[in-house]
C-alpha cells in the first residue's frame, strides 16, 4: 500500500475546512448567532447580497434585523459545491436553498440561488473574505392541509443559543424521561 499524496491530503483537508466555513455561515444566521456567523468571514470582509453590499460588520446588523422583522424561523441548505483552490485563496460557487417562515403574507418564502465566495486562508484558517449572493428565483408556500407538528418535549426550537442543538450532553435524564 502506498502512502498518500501529501498534496492531495492538504486538499482534501482544505475542501472540508471550506465547507465547515460555509455551514458556519448558513447555522450562524439560522441561529441568529453572531458570533457563529462572524467566524465564517474575515474582519473587514464583504457581503454583496444586491439589495445590500458592504463591510461584514454591517451586514450582520443587516442580515438579522431583516429576518427577525420578517421571519419566525428560516433554513439555510447548502447543495452543490465546486472549488478552485490555488495555494492560500480559493473560488467557490454553493448552491443555496433558503426557506423563510413568514410573519405576514405568505406563511413560507423560497428563495434558491448561489454564493460566490473568495475565501483566503490566514495562519491556516479559511474564512469568506468577499461574498456575493445571486438569488436566482423565489416563490412562495401556501398553508399545508396537515396539522401543526407537536413537538412534546423532545427539544426547544429557537434562534439562539436555547435551541436544542447547542445542548451538551444532548441526552439528559430529564430528556429520557
Amino acid at each position: 500500500m502506498t502512502s498518500p499524496d501529501p498534496r492531495r491530503l492538504q486538499e482534501l483537508l482544505d475542501r472540508q475546512d471550506i465547507w465547515a466555513c460555509l455551514l458556519r455561515y448558513t447555522r450562524g444566521v439560522d441561529r441568529l448567532d453572531e458570533e457563529l456567523l462572524r467566524s465564517a468571514y474575515w474582519p473587514g470582509a464583504i457581503d454583496d447580497h444586491g439589495v445590500f453590499r458592504g463591510p461584514i460588520e454591517e451586514f450582520v446588523a443587516w442580515a438579522f434585523a431583516g429576518h427577525r422583522a420578517n421571519h419566525q424561523g428560516e433554513q439555510h441548505y447548502v447543495t452543490n459545491h465546486v472549488c478552485e483552490i490555488d495555494d492560500d485563496v480559493a473560488h467557490a460557487e454553493t448552491y443555496f436553498v433558503m426557506v423563510g417562515r413568514n410573519r405576514t403574507g405568505t406563511p413560507v418564502t423560497l428563495h434558491g440561488g448561489r454564493y460566490i465566495d473568495q475565501l483566503e486562508r490566514r495562519d491556516g484558517e479559511w474564512r469568506i473574505a468577499h461574498r456575493v449572493s445571486m438569488v436566482e428565483w423565489t416563490g412562495g408556500v401556501t398553508t399545508p392541509d396537515l396539522p401543526p407538528v407537536d413537538r412534546k418535549e423532545n427539544g426547544v426550537v429557537a434562534r439562539d443559543r436555547s435551541d436544542t442543538s447547542y445542548d451538551r450532553p444532548l441526552m439528559t435524564p430529564e430528556r429520557l424521561g
